[in-house]
């Protein structure tokens, strides 16, 4: 064995050792993760470690145990020395001749039949893991987490947020004065009747596709194919209420919460962990996905309560996603459909159309103020 300080050895005669082979045997000492190219002379009890001509200490082959290692290499550990030192070999014949001298080498079938199952078990286990806590875990942390979120963080985000969602619909927004008036007017009359005491901004964008969208930070978005499709000011206002729904739940943000752990567990399992900026995760999240069953109840819920406290009905909020439904054929795959956000059940239609009522409340915009708003694009 050696004493630990590294010491020149003499050229051994040809009998009792191997010629330097072109393929590099590499050596870690167990202390740190520096490879270090090291010879291999055999001796009668054990092998020599060679780094630039130099002892660096002797392995007997008594100790020897084979030891995880990658596809094509033997690797060594050694009973006696440190035991995180590792000896890696690739050459075929100085395996060949490590194997012959010491019995501990030899491959075992069995032993590697048994550790594939280990790993086979580990593997089918963690999987297991983790759909368990994106299935069961995730959902339960980002019901926790969202109240604790602060309003500043909210409203930075939907700052940041905004500035995608214009670059996405090429920054074409609609700023007719008058449409704008109207649109501020209507989102007022909503928000002071669903008790929302969050500070509301609003953008038309000038595209055909029908939807329409909040962010964090009280921003809500209108596209202006929506608008066209409406044919009353309450069909509008219906869709509004809705997603001021999302906002006063902050649905937006306990989504946000899901999905960033989601995509990161299924990403850990996939092996596909990226650093996708988070104003960019957050603002295809809000447009990508659709928010859960629940949210999407409690968002109807909350319109329909708000356009019975205006004296108008909510049945026109399903008249109207329902009209879209049967003109998209359920919705067109690949678009930004208000359809494809919020998708539209029989059994919600219905629950709007159960809460109609009778008219009692004022015209929510007058027919100059709907026109204006009809025109915001022009």
């Amino acid at each position: 064995m050696d004493n630990g300080a590294p010491q020149p050895v003499e050229a051994t005669p040809p009998a009792a050792s191997m010629a330097p082979t072109p393929m590099p045997t590499v050596f870690f000492d167990g202390l740190s993760n520096q490879k270090h190219v090291v010879e291999l002379r055999f001796q009668p009890q054990g092998i020599d470690l060679i780094e630039n001509g130099w002892g660096i200490g002797t392995w007997p082959y008594a100790d020897l145990r084979r030891a995880d290692g990658p596809p094509g290499a033997l690797r060594i550990a050694c009973a006696s020395t440190l035991p995180l030192a590792r000896l890696e070999v690739r050459d075929p014949a100085l395996q060949a001749e490590l194997i012959a001298r010491s019995g501990a080498l030899a491959p075992n079938a069995a032993a590697e039949r048994t550790q594939i199952g280990r790993i086979v078990a580990w593997s089918l286990a963690a999987v297991a893991s983790i759909l368990l806590v994106v299935l069961y875990g995730i959902p339960v942390l980002a019901e926790r987490l969202t109240p604790l979120i602060p309003d500043a963080f909210e409203q930075r985000m939907g700052d940041a947020s905004d500035q995608q969602i214009k670059l996405m619909f090429g920054r074409r927004t609609c700023d007719r004065a008058d449409g704008k008036a109207a649109l501020t007017k209507l989102l007022k009359t909503l928000a002071e009747a669903g008790d929302l005491h969050v500070s509301l901004q609003s953008d038309v964008l000038a595209t055909p596709v029908p939807n329409a969208f909040a962010l964090p930070g009280g921003r809500v978005y209108l596209l202006n194919g929506l608008i066209q499709r409406a044919i009353s000011v309450d069909e509008l206002a219906g869709v509004l209420a809705h997603e001021l729904g999302h906002v006063t739940h902050r649905d937006h943000i306990r989504k946000l919460i899901h999905d960033g752990g989601t995509a990161f567990l299924v990403g850990l399992l996939f092996g596909d962990v990226t650093g996708s900026g988070a104003v960019v995760f957050a603002t295809r999240s809000v447009l990508d996905s659709s928010y859960s069953r629940e949210a999407e109840s409690n968002a109807d819920a909350f319109a329909i309560v708000v356009m019975q406290k205006l004296g108008r009905s909510p049945k026109p909020l399903g008249d109207f996603l329902f009209r879209i439904t049967g003109a998209e054929g359920g919705g067109a795959r690949g678009s930004l459909s208000i359809l494809a956000s919020h998708p539209l059940t029989e059994a919600r239609r219905e629950i709007m159309t159960a809460a109609d009522r009778p008219i009692t409340g004022p015209d929510l915009l007058s027919p100059a103020e709907w026109s204006a708003l009809k025109g915001i694009c022009r």
